[in-house]
Parts: structure tokens; C-alpha cells; sequence
């Protein structure tokens, strides 16, 4: 067993594009390796912008030998009565390159036949890596990729050197123009030279000591704790933001911490304001008290080790304050425009060509507000701030500082309507109205911000489908999915108890522009779309899927009526007799879809044609039960609607036992079709027990 180690020197790549790649890389070579049957032991990678590296550790030496059995004709066909090979089995020794003594005799299920055992050494796993390597690097997936000089070949940057080594051996192949060898090279400034790797273990130690921490995981560690150490010498820790630390620990190969600080005027702008002037331009890290006040002082994180570092520091203090006076002024700016001046500015903004402008979407907004607000039974004070919210949720998208900082969006909004004496909770609910922002991320905190989220992302919703943008593969500019997804949590979350269906037929009305299928087809597609994405929600919280395509399939029109119905089914599942109670309901709405619908149409059940005692003890449970889910279901408490209807299973598989459900005598026959019926029916209110995997 040895240790494999790949590594792509290249210039500079992306920050994001490191991570992704690196866990391509190792997955592709774990691949590769199981497929040509080398064995190996743990595969890890390293990385910083401007090397990839694999490294795999206990790798097999060979391939694994491998037996093959090709069978041939008949053994009457193979041997002539006196036992002597035959023309076909000459030929079939000759085909696969072996003598007719090595030929063999196998007893199928067909008869005796002849056959050849092959067995593959298998080949050096230098050999199987030196031919495999170039097209896997060349496989490794980057958003983008580019070509240099006249080379046939692309790749995130271009290409400068491949170190690869097997043990103590390096083996060669070439990409493009480079040639694999066992030579690295250390920090670009710092120790710019060649690093010669006798084996692949001394490849992190050589490359630290050439001032390159290879391992991001290591690297981040040293870089935030340096970052940490330097917050406390201002008696200040550094703002939580981990998604910054995944950018920038990629941006730098030795992180060297440097403390700044900027004039404390700018402690008057808005903190969100600061951070993000600090975070988006420069990519430094902000510092506050433990009080979460903000502190005039940031940290940097810089790839080089000048020889003053007060140089360094003065740099980017001054680039900062540039940065920070052109916030200022964008900010003090925006705040002489009041904020219904900036609502009007909204006619000039394009939403969409088809759709018209961000202020025709706002007032969409507004009266699906209201219509939301009727639904949900506001009281007339929440309505009226929700409508104020609603009218002002897109105003601060023509402020200079959102123009300046996007990500801004809604949190300026909210800055500026709380500077202005809006009420508090409207404020608060211009800013929440775009969550949530990715996935796992925070709701609005309260009812209205949550109305005000969901008709957001239901008018852009009906909008897309209505004009044809629907999202197909993995093109959804508009972020239709994510915003699906928020709504449905919205939705559960505040157990908003509207119907969906009802609520995109209203906001398809409020779109005058004739569409290209009929409002009816947009509708389905529409809801069709929320329901596939309420399938995959309740697969990720745990509820398996026959399960979630059960309740589904009965009704997705309410999001948390769907939820409640989930929940209790997969408790229920895990009831010990759940297999036999779910066979059981099963067979009733089979036996149900089978029947002729004019048999069992209209439903009624007559005690007085019945024969046995099971059928009378399944109806008295049957009236029993139904009535005690039509109370659960009007308290919305499917738990308890499910236990009682799971309380049917005996009545119902002791009818099976004793009733003859298709008797030939046609009142008989009938009369318990539409007892089952009625009780399918009744199912039906819960889940689609048909669906139900057994």
C-alpha cells in the first residue's frame, strides 16, 4: 500500500470555485480508483488559490485480480461422441486466445456447456493512474472556464505545474503543455521557489515551511484565531460571518492579520450599512463591543508579509475610507427623499418586460395584501399597516445604497421607514418580506411580514407562469423554487389557514395581458409546482415518501392542514400492526376504484340487507369513527383523526374474512359497495392509503 498524491499548480482561481472543486476532485478519484478495482483507504484534498491537491492514502500497488467466465456451446455441440473437441469448440478456444485444453464443462439450467475461466492480474496502478489522470483533471467542473495560449485544453486558470507522486515514485503524463513531475512550488512572494517532494508525505510540512498552508481547514483555524486575538486588543470581537471566512481563507495561501481602524464619524451610519461596506468591497471583518456596538476598527486579512506592516495597514485604511465616504454620502443622500417619493420612482423600474414595473408589482402586492388580510380575519388596525407595508416593501430599491450594496435590500428599507416614524411593525415587515433569503435561513417574526412575504412571492409566482417563465432544469432566473419553498414555510409556520388553490386563481386575476394557455391550465401548473415542492420539504424533514405522495394526493390546498396530515401519518406508521392496518385500507379503496362507479354512486348503505354480523359491526364502527374525525379534523387535530380511523382495521378485516363483497345478488352486492365506500370516503379526508408502499 502506498499514498497518492495529485497535486494542479495553477494561477490564481476564484475563491469560490476552490471548495466545489476540491470535493469534485476527491469524489472523482475515489471513483476512478473503485472502478478500475484499486483499493484505498481515506482520500483528502487541499487547496488555496493557487494549487488543488488529492491526496489518497493506503492505495493498492495493483489492480484487484479479477475472474471472468465466458460460456460457449452446448457440450454435445463442443465433443464428438468419442469425447474429441469439435470445430466449435476449437473456434471457441480460439476466439478468446486460450488452448482446447483449458476449456471446461459448466452445468446450467440449460444443460451442460462448455466455458473458459479468464482471470485479469490486473495492471500497475502507476499505469491505470498515468493514463486516467488527464482526463479527470480536465473533468473537474468550474462555473466557468478559460483557454490559454493555443492549447486545446481549459481549465479554471491556466495550468503552471502537476506534481504526482505513487510512494516515493512519481509518475509522469502530460496536460496541455505541462508535464507531471514531483515538484511543487512554495508562497507566490514569500518563497517563490521550487519545492522537490521525495514522497507524499512530506507535502504539507515542505509547503508550510515555504510559507503555503495547504489544509483549508488549518488554514482557517490559524486565520481566525489571529483574527480573534487582534479583535481583543481592542477590547472588541469580531462580527460573526462565516460565509466572509469561506471567501477570504481561499483568498490567501499564509494569512497574515492585520488591525485597522477609520475615522469614528462613520460610527453614525447605520451598522448594516458599515458592515456591509466593509465586507462586499474589501472583504474585511468588522469589530464590535460586547454589546454588539460598533467599534472603529476592522481586520484584514492579507496574503503577503511586507516588512512594515504599517504600510500595509495605512493602505487599507485609506481605501476604506473612501469606501465609507461614499456610503456616507449615499445614505445622507437617500434620506432627503421621503419615502413615498421613492414608491413613486418605482414606475421608472422594469420588474419584468411582460409584467410591467416594480410599482405595478407593488400594487399587486397590496391587494393581495388585502385579500390575504380577509382571509387570515386581520383585524382592521393589521390590515391597514400590512397595506402600509406593502406599499412601501420595494421603495428603498431606488436608494443610492442599494444601488451601491444589493444585498441591502429590505434592510435599508426598513432603516429608512423606522428614520421616517413609520409604525415599527411596518418597518419590520419591509425587511422581513424577502425571507427567506436562502435556504434553511430566517421567517418573518411576525403575521403581517409573513402576509406581506407571501404575496410577494405569489405575484411573482403568477406572474412567471402567466407570461411562460416557467423554471425548467436548472434554469430559474427568477428564483421561483426558493421562493415556493419560503412561502410553504410562511405558511406552516404561522399555520395560515388559506386555500391556495383560491388564492392563486385571485392572483391570477390581477394580470390584464391575455396569456397563452387558458387561465384554468396556468392555475394547475401553478399548483402543481407548490406541490412538488411540499413533496420534497416534508422528504427532507423525514416523512418518507409514499407517505407525503399519500396525503398530497388527497389535498395540497392547505399548506398547514398538509403538514398536520404528514406529521401524524408518519407517527402512525411506526404503530407495530401499521403493515396489516395500511393492507387492509388499501384493499378498500382498491376494491372501490375497481367497481362500477353506477353501482356504488350514490352512497347509501341500508342496515336492513345486511347478512352478517360483520358487515353490522363495520358500519356501527364506521358511524362511530366518522363522526369523531369530523370532529378532530373541524379542531384541526389530525392526530387524533388518524387513531380513531386506525381503530377500524379489526371491523374492516373481519368483514374481508366473512363478507362476500361481489355477491352475485345485486341489492346485496350494492349495499356493500357503498359501504365501502362511505369508508374510503372517509379515508380519503386523510391520505391515499393506496399510495401507501406495503
Amino acid at each position: 500500500m502506498e499514498s497518492l498524491l495529485i497535486e494542479i499548480g495553477t494561477e490564481e482561481i476564484p475563491s469560490g470555485y476552490i471548495e466545489p472543486a476540491l470535493d469534485a476532485f476527491r469524489n472523482m478519484l475515489a471513483e476512478c480508483l473503485r472502478k478500475e478495482r484499486i483499493a484505498c483507504g481515506e482520500v483528502a484534498v487541499y487547496g488555496t488559490p493557487r494549487r488543488l491537491a488529492v491526496m489518497a492514502f493506503d492505495v493498492a500497488v495493483r489492480q484487484e485480480p479479477f475472474t471472468t467466465e465466458v460460456t460457449g456451446p452446448p457440450e454435445r455441440v463442443g465433443y464428438d461422441e468419442n469425447g474429441r473437441p469439435t470445430v466449435a469448440a476449437r473456434k471457441f478456444a480460439e476466439k478468446n486466445g486460450v488452448s482446447v485444453s483449458r476449456l471446461a464443462v459448466r452445468e446450467t439450467e440449460k444443460g451442460r456447456y462448455l466455458c473458459i475461466r479468464k482471470t485479469d492480474k490486473g495492471q500497475k496502478t502507476v499505469d491505470i493512474l498515468r493514463r486516467d489522470m488527464p482526463g479527470l483533471i480536465l473533468s473537474i467542473p468550474f462555473p466557468r472556464t478559460m483557454r490559454w495560449k493555443d492549447l486545446a485544453i481549459s481549465f479554471a486558470r491556466p495550468i503552471h505545474s502537476v506534481a504526482a507522486l505513487f510512494g516515493q515514485r512519481a509518475f509522469s503524463f502530460t496536460i496541455g503543455d505541462v508535464k507531471s513531475g514531483r515538484n511543487t512550488f512554495g508562497h507566490r512572494f514569500l518563497a517563490p521557489g521550487k519545492i522537490r517532494l521525495s514522497h507524499p508525505g512530506q507535502y504539507l510540512q515542505k509547503l508550510e515551511e515555504a510559507c503555503v498552508i495547504a489544509d483549508p481547514v488549518r488554514r482557517r483555524a490559524l486565520m481566525v484565531n489571529e483574527m480573534e486575538r487582534a479583535a481583543a486588543g481592542t477590547g472588541g470581537r469580531i462580527v460573526d460571518d462565516q460565509a466572509l471566512c469561506d471567501v477570504v481563507v481561499n483568498l490567501v495561501e499564509y494569512p497574515e492579520v492585520v488591525l485597522g481602524s477609520f475615522d469614528v464619524r462613520f460610527l453614525g451610519l447605520p451598522p448594516e450599512i458599515l458592515i456591509t461596506a466593509m465586507r462586499e468591497h474589501q472583504r474585511y471583518f468588522a469589530v464590535t463591543d460586547e454589546g454588539k456596538k460598533m467599534l472603529p476598527h476592522f481586520i484584514a486579512v492579507s496574503n503577503n508579509r511586507a516588512k512594515n506592516m504599517d504600510v500595509v495597514v495605512s493602505g487599507y485604511e485609506r481605501v476604506l475610507a473612501a469606501r465609507l465616504e461614499d456610503a456616507r454620502f449615499f445614505y445622507e443622500s437617500d434620506r432627503k427623499v421621503p419615502l413615498d417619493r421613492m414608491v413613486e420612482k418605482l414606475k421608472d423600474v422594469v420588474f419584468q418586460a411582460d409584467l410591467g414595473s416594480v410599482w405595478d408589482k407593488t400594487q399587486r402586492i397590496r391587494r393581495f395584501c388585502k385579500y390575504l388580510a380577509d382571509a387570515a380575519c386581520l383585524e382592521e388596525t393589521d390590515a391597514r399597516l400590512l397595506d402600509r407595508a406593502a406599499c412601501l416593501c420595494k421603495a428603498d430599491l431606488v436608494s443610492q445604497v442599494v444601488i451601491e450594496f444589493p444585498k441591502l435590500q429590505g434592510v435599508i428599507g426598513r432603516i429608512y421607514a423606522e428614520k421616517s416614524g413609520e409604525d415599527p411593525v411596518v418597518a419590520s415587515a419591509i425587511e422581513a418580506h424577502y425571507r427567506p433569503v436562502h435556504s434553511g435561513g430566517v421567517l418573518p417574526e411576525t403575521m403581517i411580514g409573513g402576509l406581506l412575504s407571501i404575496a410577494d412571492k405569489l405575484d411573482s409566482l403568477c406572474g412567471c407562469f402567466h407570461t411562460g417563465l416557467i423554471p425548467t432544469g436548472a434554469s430559474d432566473p427568477y428564483a421561483l423554487r426558493r421562493q415556493a419553498i419560503g412561502l410553504t414555510q410562511i405558511a406552516r409556520e404561522n399555520d395560515l389557514d388559506v386555500s391556495l388553490a383560491e388564492t392563486v386563481r385571485f392572483g391570477l386575476g390581477l394580470f390584464e395581458a391575455p396569456a397563452e394557455k387558458p387561465r384554468e391550465t396556468i392555475e394547475q401548473e401553478i399548483l402543481g409546482f407548490l406541490k412538488n415542492r411540499m413533496a420534497h420539504m416534508l422528504e427532507e424533514e423525514s416523512v418518507p415518501r409514499d407517505l407525503a405522495a399519500a396525503v398530497l394526493a388527497v389535498s395540497a390546498d392547505n399548506v398547514a392542514d398538509v403538514w398536520s396530515r404528514a406529521r401524524a401519518f408518519a407517527r402512525m406508521k411506526d404503530m407495530p400492526d401499521f403493515q396489516s392496518l395500511a393492507v387492509a385500507f388499501k384493499r378498500v379503496v382498491n376494491i372501490i376504484r375497481k367497481a362500477d362507479p353506477a353501482e356504488t354512486r350514490d352512497g347509501v348503505v341500508d342496515p336492513g340487507f345486511f347478512e352478517h354480523s360483520a358487515e353490522t359491526r363495520l358500519y356501527e364502527a364506521f358511524e362511530r369513527v366518522e363522526q369523531a374525525v369530523n370532529r378532530h379534523l373541524g379542531n384541526r387535530d389530525a392526530q387524533s383523526a388518524f387513531s380513531e380511523i386506525a381503530s377500524i382495521r379489526e371491523p374492516v378485516d373481519r368483514f374481508f374474512d366473512d363478507v362476500m363483497v361481489m355477491a352475485d345478488d345485486e341489492a346485496l352486492r350494492k349495499n356493500r359497495l357503498a359501504l365501502l365506500r362511505r369508508i374510503s370516503q372517509l379515508f380519503a379526508r386523510l391520505a391515499d392509503f393506496s399510495r401507501v408502499s406495503t
